[in-house]
This record gives structure tokens, sequence and C-alpha cells, in this order.
């Protein structure tokens, strides 16, 4: 039996893993040098008490949580297969909540858990790429969930110096120690709650060129080649 296969029968194993790469983010972050572009967008909100909806492609997501502010509660919307579940308990040791669903495949309680921690002042973040792609187009999902919670989509991209991209459908990147790091952060997006079909395909739209721009320019600060996203829907295959 492969080492992937052990590793996902095995509940020691799993929990090993998901706490070890917990420690390796800390690592890298401590060990690198991390700068924050347009950092005082998210941080009125933090400072203000108000709830939004954070937004990064899933790719980036290793050191996501270590944009966000300690103090301020968050819980990141995590698919319920085994990379997603692994994802979650990871993220539990970096003192992030997370609740299980996807925006796109069979969403609705995710939708209905994700309204009830933004109504409660709390904030959530959504891959809205994931779980399974196309990598770095966005699905409504995200758009849904802010029209209906009245709260803003704030987007965030990450880079580092030093790092390898996987050869995964969404180019994961895997910074190593001893980086320079970047966390660029866009403009709030807001929703209107009688958005009509084609407002919120262009606010989609919206979204999705907003995280473009961020993550090349995170790509660019740190003197590498920017990911190319997925052909957009009706572009074809790659």
């Amino acid at each position: 039996m492969g080492l992937a296969k052990r590793i996902g029968k095995n509940e020691a194993l799993r929990g090993l893993l998901c706490w070890l790469t917990a420690q390796y983010v800390r690592l890298v972050f401590l060990t690198s040098r991390w700068d924050v572009v347009g950092g005082d967008i998210p941080a009125a909100f933090w400072s203000g008490g108000r709830p939004f909806i954070l937004a990064f492609w899933h790719g980036r997501i290793l050191m996501m949580p270590k944009s966000w502010r300690g103090s301020v509660p968050i819980h990141m919307l995590i698919s319920q297969h085994r990379d997603g579940q692994l994802i979650a308990r990871t993220v539990g040791h970096l003192g992030i909540q997370t609740v299980a669903g996807s925006t796109t495949r069979g969403g609705a309680a995710a939708l209905r858990a994700m309204f009830k921690v933004l109504k409660s002042g709390n904030c959530i973040g959504i891959t809205p790429d994931g779980p399974r792609g196309p990598r770095m187009r966005a699905s409504l999902g995200v758009i849904s969930i802010a029209r209906v919670s009245g709260c803003p989509i704030i987007p965030v991209a990450l880079s580092a110096s030093r790092g390898r991209f996987l050869s995964t459908w969404d180019r994961f990147l895997v910074p190593l120690p001893f980086s320079r790091g970047v966390f660029v952060w866009g403009s709030a997006i807001d929703v209107p709650a009688d958005g009509s079909a084609e407002t919120l395909e262009n606010l989609r739209r919206t979204l999705e060129t907003s995280l473009l721009a961020i993550t090349v320019e995170a790509d660019s600060r740190m003197g590498r080649t920017p990911v190319e996203p997925a052909p957009a829907r009706g572009e074809g295959a790659a």
C-alpha cells in the first residue's frame, strides 16, 4: 500500500501530518520577512468589529491563516472530502475554525452555516475556486453569500520569494523557510441584496479580476512568474 493511502486510512498518521504541517506554517512565517500591501483595508473592518468575507485562491491556502489578525474570530469553508478535512485539522492547530461544505456542490447547508456565522458578527474565509477548480476562476457561491448576508467580500493574495508550486490542479504554493513574503489585499466588494442575475455575474467577474490582479502583484513583488489561471468557462480546455 502506498504512503498516501496508508496516511488516508490511519487516523494517528493523519493527525500527526496535520500537526506537522501547522508547525511548518509557523516555521515559515517566523523565519521569513513578510510585507503587507493594503493592510489598512481589513484593519478598518477588524477594528470596527464589522464582519466580512475573506476570499483567496485555493492554491495559496497554506500560509493564509497568517494573513489574519489573531484576536478576530474567523471560520473557513472547507470541503468535506479527505483533502479538505486534512486542511481543516491543520488550520485548527493555527486557531482557525472551520465549516464543512461547498458553495457549489450540495452547498445549501454550508450556505446556511456561513450566513449564521456572519450574522453573529464573525468573518468567514472562502476559496472561490475550491475545492476542485477550475484554478483561479471564481464561482458565484461567494457572491450569493455576500448578497444574502449583506457583508462585503475582501480579496487577498500571497506569495513568497522561495518555494515550490506543486503539480496540482490549483498549482499549490509551498513557501520555504527564510523567504521574503507578501500579503496583498484588494478593495472591498459590496453585493446588493436586490442585485439582478446580470449584476451578480458582473460582481463575480469583478472578484475574479481583483483576485487575479493582486495575485499577479504578489508574485511579481517576489520575483516569481505569475501562475496562469485555468481557461475561463466557455474558452475550452487548456
